[in-house]
Order: C-alpha cells, then structure tokens, then sequence
C-alpha cells in the first residue's frame, strides 16, 4: 500500500518537475522585422529563426534563468535575460542595430576560435546559404561560382570531374574542411566536391593565401571551411526540389529532432541528371550522367556549462559517366565505344568534444573517411581505396590580460592503395601508410587597443618525408570600426600524390610519366589587405582590397606540351609565382537594392632555367582576369525578388597540342544567371530563371572524338598516320567553361520554423 501511495504521488509530481516554458516574441530593426534572425539560448541547444514577419517562438525549455541571444548577418548582436516560472508564455523581443559590412559576423576558420570579423587578424570571407541561393545549384562545387577569386575548374571534358582554384592556384592547393576537420582532401579533392549538398551548410568560411600553421598540409593556396547546421537553430522541416529545362532533378530534404538532451538534424539530398545531351554534335555527352546521393545527421548534446558535445556522419554515393552517346555499362573497361565512368563511396564521422576541465577549454575533435573509388576511362581502371582517421587536442588559453593562446596537437593516419604504378615497389603492390602527428601554437597579442600581433609555429613528422616546420605572423591595425588593415605572411607545405589528386593523371588519353622522387613543395606567401566600411548613397558601403604574392619552390609540375601522348610529371628547378591584386565590393542602398561584386587580377606562371637563361611560363587555366557579381531588387509589396548573378573570365592558357588548330588561350566569357522568387507566406516560397543566359558554349572541345582509342592516329612504327599527319591525340584536357548552354529552371522551398 505505501509502494503504491508513493507511486501515485511520483506520477502526479512528474509534470510538475518537468514543467516547461515558451518564449515568444518579434526581432527587428527601426521597427522593420527581420527575417532569418538566429535565435539561441544560452548554454542550451534550444533555438530557431525568425520568419518573415520577424516572429520566433521557443517551446520546451526549463523552468528558470535564461539569456536570449539574437544574431544576424548585417546586425550587432543582442542578447537578453528572461525568467521563466511557469508554462505562460513570456515575451522577448529585440531590437537589432544594422552594422556596416557584417562587421560582427563571427568566424572560426582563421584562429579555430569564434571572434567577429572585426577582431579577426585573419582576413575571412563569409558566405551563407541565402547568397547562395541568388543562384541555385546542387552542390557546393558549383555554388562557388560566383565567389570572387574562387574558381570551379572542371578538369575533363567526358566526365566532368573539378577542383577548386584560389587565386590562380590549382584544386590540391585548397583544402577543404568539414566543421574544422581535413575531411575534404586526396581522392575526395577530385571525386567528392560535387556531393557537399547546399542543404547542410549554415555558413562557408574562406581564407586566401597558407594556412598550414594550424591546418598542416594542403592548407598551401587558402582553405575553405564548410560550417554545418547547428541543430538546435535548424528549421524543423526543410525541403528545397528544382528541375532545369535540360532535365536535371536536385532534391534537398532536413529534419529536425530533439531526442532527450540531444538535438539532431537529418538531411538528404539527391541529384538526378540522365538527358544525353549533344550540342556540339562529336558524338560524345555534353555533360555527364549523373545519379548522387548524400545523406547527413549532425547530432548536439545539451551539457552542463554549455560545453560542447557535437557528432556528425555523412554518406556519399555517385554514379556518373560521360562517353560516346552509344554508350553503357556493357562497354565499361572496352574498347568499343569509349566511356569515362565514376562510382564513389564515401563514409565520413566528425565529432567534437569539450573535457570537463574546470577553468580550461580543451576541445578534442576527431573525424574519420573512408572512401572507396571505381573509375574507368576507356580501357584504364582506377580502383582505390582511401582511409584517414584524424584527432585533435586544442586548449584554448588567456593569460596576462593581453594573451589570448591556442596549442594544440594533433595526428593523422591516411592508408591509400591504388591499382597504379604509385602503390607498387619491387613488383608487389604496397599501400601507402603515411603518419603524421603535429604540433601547433599561436598567440594572439593585444598590443594595444587598435593594434594585435598573431603569432604562430606549427610542427609536423611526416613519416615519409619527415620534420617539416611553418611558421606565420599577422598584424591588425584597426584606427576605428569603420577600418582594418592587416598584413600577413606566411610559409606552407604540400606532399603531392598524383593518382589521388590530379584527374589528368588518370585520363586514358595520355600516360603518365613521373621523372623523379616527387618532393614536398614548399611556398612563402605575403597578403596585405585593407578594409573600409562608409555609408554613402544614403546606404551602406563595404570595401574590401588584398594584394598577394606567394613564392613556391619543388612545385609539382605536369608537363602537357613536351610528348601529346604523356603528361610528364617532376619536381620544377626554378621557381613558381602567383601574385595579384583582388577587391570585393558590397552595397547596400536605401532603397531594396543590393549589389556584392568583385573583381581578381593576378599572374601565375613558373621559372626555369633554358640554356642558361631564365624562361617564364603561364600556368594553364589560370585567366588573369576574372570578376563576380550578385545583384539583388527586392518588390516587398508583391513579395517578389529578383536575383541577377553571374561571373567574367579573362583569356587563359590552355593544354594544347603540337600543332594544334585550336587556340592555346581561352576568349573572354560571361556566365549570367536570372531568377524571380517569390514569397507567399512563412512556409513557401517558389523560384524560378534561367541560367547562362548568352547561351555561352566553348568553339573546341574533345581532339580527335571520333577516335577515341587512336586506333588509326598512328602506323605499327608510332609515326602518324596518313589520315593524321599532326600526329594528333584523343585529348580530354581542354576545357575551360562548362559545356553546357542556357536552359530554365524552377523550384519550390518550404520551411517550417519552430523551436525545440
């Protein structure tokens, strides 16, 4: 009876103990609401966003003290304090203050720890999801687009692999991250950009110019960092589907859930492309066929002190082909009908943990991929597989009032093995086991109120080149907050494997000679960058100027132009330069206009000694010229806007052959896109445009396609033949704009916001 009697009462008490609250209220500015505003309680994962009348609504949270954070991109953050004593509803509303340039936007990638913009000593550039949608794309290769010095470079015309160039610099000098951890990078550099969906990005955080002192190699030409979703700030239901004219299909779908104490996020994403397209009539597709699907959650956990508790995991699958149009899966590996097809598996964790260390911020991250690689182009198979398990400790310190430190450790594993000439030795077949542990420090000083000194060293033992060191210093002078200068140098390094990382090693056009022991290569770089903030026009104003040089020795160079039927790799004797200037402008206007532009000039080439004297070559695809721009009208009676985007691309050098008819550089070119969105409510929105609007097509594409195997280029001694006196090639290299003409598109996005 008294195990019953305490029982009943337990049940009628459990409510109460679990009673919770809800907060409500209205974000905005001179009394305008404001859309898309992150609201997040303090120390909790509890959060949500505004919708377009600005409202937001929390529900679930406990009984007690709580400090309200609202943060905008544009806006000075607020933060305010509410008590909750019951389930009644409080209201908390905040008025935010427009700031000049996103000056308080806060970013992680250049010192690994939250500061605004402002106080950064690292110039950042950031890019949310909503600049991306002005046009929108199925991933993140082809998003970036349209960011100033940040180039998608498709590498082979049959099967449309790409990388990412910054600043003239090719795709292996950009390490891609994933919340921080080297997730990107090898394989993956070349095979899994295309399958970073749009879907799981909160934010993408830029860094021009070495970043190896925290971030080790690859970090060499700048870095790109993909900032997921926070769960806790997620829209409850999200789904974005768009359908182009050619017949493209990309879906994206997330979910948010709270499961106890943990909030998750679930995301898919799946990409169709089966349209046989030929518009220039060489018998080949004009874009690949494509089937890809990625799936994410990300998963926080609610700690005591507001520690942190995060994992991820992601899956990637694709399976395309580019190739004769006669073409299918029959002829894989033959030499009938030539075909270039791609099947990729990739399995990614990220996690990060705070250590309950009271006083102290030591955060352990990890992560891990596998990625399983099955390709053929014509009769050449490239079957590799590719594990890296990464951990890392950080203990972020201040101290003497003027210090703030970061020392870290960390060490990577990568095992690699491939069906190539780079995993074999003696005759037998060795997989790549390659250690490297580090260790890394950096202080920031404050000199002064206006003035801090970043200094940093960063140690590595690469187990098959061993002790490597990269050192860096930034300065920051900023007189007010309407002016920031800061200068930068710095050193990085590279350890290069071809097969993993350059497409064109791989294209069953050419072979591949490598003339020596590749050594790591070795860059210097400097970057002085000015910022300026104004109102003019009755607007807002923000400008944003960076000259760059970096210095490179043992640059890993393919030779394309010596022998049309070998790409011959080897360490470079002289030297190699990549320097410029490049401005990025952003208006703000009274009126609903906004207009974010930027332009990069820079010259990239490579110094070597020819019979004794001193030769400067063009590095191939790399225009010296280049600009981007976003320009967005807002009918906010009729709930319209329209978004008119698109990129410049001066001339640039190209791969050709020994007298080849088609021209060495590129003409001058535009990409413009047009689209018209609109809002009907909360939840929906539908968009609709076109893209390349000047129907845009490269003249030349694929040499000799109706010969893909060269079966008749050339007589049984190797001299060219009577039909191909130039001794031409099959030759897949030349390429330097997407092969695919104007085509409408429209889509339609529901979101349904809430809080926990």
């Amino acid at each position: 009876m008294k195990l019953s009697t305490a029982l009943f009462f337990a049940l009628l008490a459990g409510p109460a103990l679990a009673q919770t609250g809800i907060i409500r209220g209205r974000a905005t500015t001179n009394g305008q609401p404001i859309e898309f505003v992150s609201v997040g309680v303090a120390g909790t994962a509890f959060g949500t966003s505004t919708n377009a009348r600005g409202e937001y609504e929390i529900r679930h949270l406990p009984l007690g003290s709580h400090r309200i954070q609202f943060s905008a991109i544009g806006y000075a953050p607020v933060s305010k304090m509410v008590h909750l004593t019951g389930p009644a509803p409080q209201t908390v509303h905040a008025d935010l203050r427009e700031t000049v340039a996103s000056l308080d936007e806060v970013v992680v990638t250049g010192t690994m720890k939250e500061v605004s913009r402002l106080e950064s000593p690292i110039p950042i550039e950031i890019y949310t999801p909503k600049f991306f949608q002005k046009n929108p794309t199925p991933s993140l290769f082809d998003a970036l687009q349209i960011v100033n010095g940040v180039r998608p470079q498709l590498n082979c015309n049959v099967c449309n692999t790409g990388d990412i160039h910054i600043n003239g610099l090719e795709g292996p000098y950009t390490m891609i991250l994933i919340d921080g951890m080297p997730i990107v990078s090898a394989l993956s550099s070349v095979y899994g950009l295309s399958g970073i969906p749009n879907s799981i990005v909160e934010r993408i955080e830029v860094v021009k110019g070495p970043a190896s002192t925290l971030y080790g190699s690859e970090a060499v030409g700048g870095l790109i960092n993909v900032i997921t979703k926070n769960p806790g700030k997620s829209p409850r239901l999200a789904v974005d589907v768009f359908s182009t004219s050619q017949g493209e299909v990309n879906t994206d779908v997330s979910v948010k859930a709270n499961v106890g104490k943990a909030t998750a996020l679930f995301s898919g994403n799946h990409f169709h492309f089966g349209n046989r397209l030929d518009v220039n009539r060489d018998n080949f597709t004009d874009v690949t066929q494509q089937d890809r699907v990625s799936l994410f959650s990300k998963w926080t956990l609610q700690r005591r002190e507001n520690r942190l508790a995060s994992l991820a995991a992601r899956y990637y699958y694709e399976d395309r082909w580019g190739g004769e149009l006669g073409w299918n899966a029959g002829f894989r590996g033959g030499d009938s009908l030539y075909g270039e097809s791609i099947y990729t598996k990739r399995y990614e964790i990220i996690g990060a943990y705070q250590l309950p260390v009271a006083g102290e911020k030591l955060v352990f991250s990890y992560s891990y991929n596998h990625h399983d690689q099955n390709s053929v182009y014509g009769r050449t198979s490239f079957l590799a597989d590719q594990k890296v398990v990464f951990g890392q400790l950080v203990w972020d310190k201040q101290w003497g009032g003027r210090h703030d430190a970061l020392l870290g450790a960390a060490l990577r594993y990568t095992y690699y093995d491939d069906n190539t000439t780079g995993t074999r030795a003696d005759g037998a077949n060795r997989p790549q086991r390659t250690y490297l542990p580090g260790l890394f420090a950096q202080d920031e000083i404050a000199l002064h109120e206006h003035h801090k000194l970043l200094l940093g060293l960063r140690y590595d033992y690469n187990s098959d080149h061993g002790h490597i060191l990269t050192p860096r210093l930034n300065y920051k002078w900023a007189p007010d907050a309407n002016n920031v200068l800061r200068l930068s140098f710095g050193n990085g390094y590279r350890v290069v494997n071809l097969f993993t990382e350059d497409h064109a090693a791989l294209t069953g056009a050419r072979k591949v000679v490598v003339r020596e022991a590749l050594k790591p290569e070795r860059s210097y770089n400097g970057n002085l960058n000015y910022q300026r903030f104004l109102r003019a026009f009755g607007g807002l104003v923000g400008l944003d100027a960076s000259a760059f040089y970096t210095y490179f020795n043992n640059k890993i160079v393919g030779d394309f132009l010596t022998d049309p039927d070998a790409i011959i790799y080897q360490n470079l004797g002289g030297h190699a330069i990549s320097r410029g200037i490049t401005l990025n402008t952003d208006f703000t206007f009274p009126f609903p206009l906004k207009i974010i532009a930027g332009i990069t000039l820079m010259d990239v080439y490579q110094v070597e000694k020819y019979r004794g004297e001193n030769q400067k070559t063009p590095q191939l695809l790399a225009p010296r010229f280049s600009g981007t721009y976003a320009v967005t009208y807002a009918f906010d009676r009729l709930g319209l806007s329209l978004d008119y985007t698109g990129s410049v691309n001066g001339p640039m050098h190209l791969p050709t052959q020994a007298n080849d008819y088609r021209p060495d550089r590129s003409p001058w070119f535009s990409l413009m896109n047009l689209q018209l969105t609109k809002k009907f409510n909360d939840h929906w929105q539908v968009y609709g445009g076109a893209k390349n609007l000047l129907n845009y097509l490269p003249r030349y594409s694929l040499m000799r396609s109706f010969d893909p195997f060269d079966k008749t280029a050339f007589n049984g001694d190797g001299s060219p033949s009577a039909a191909n006196p130039n001794g031409y090639t099959f030759d897949t290299e030349y390429n330097y704009a997407p092969i695919q003409g104007i085509r409408g598109f429209v889509g339609v996005r529901y979101t349904l916001s809430g809080g926990n």
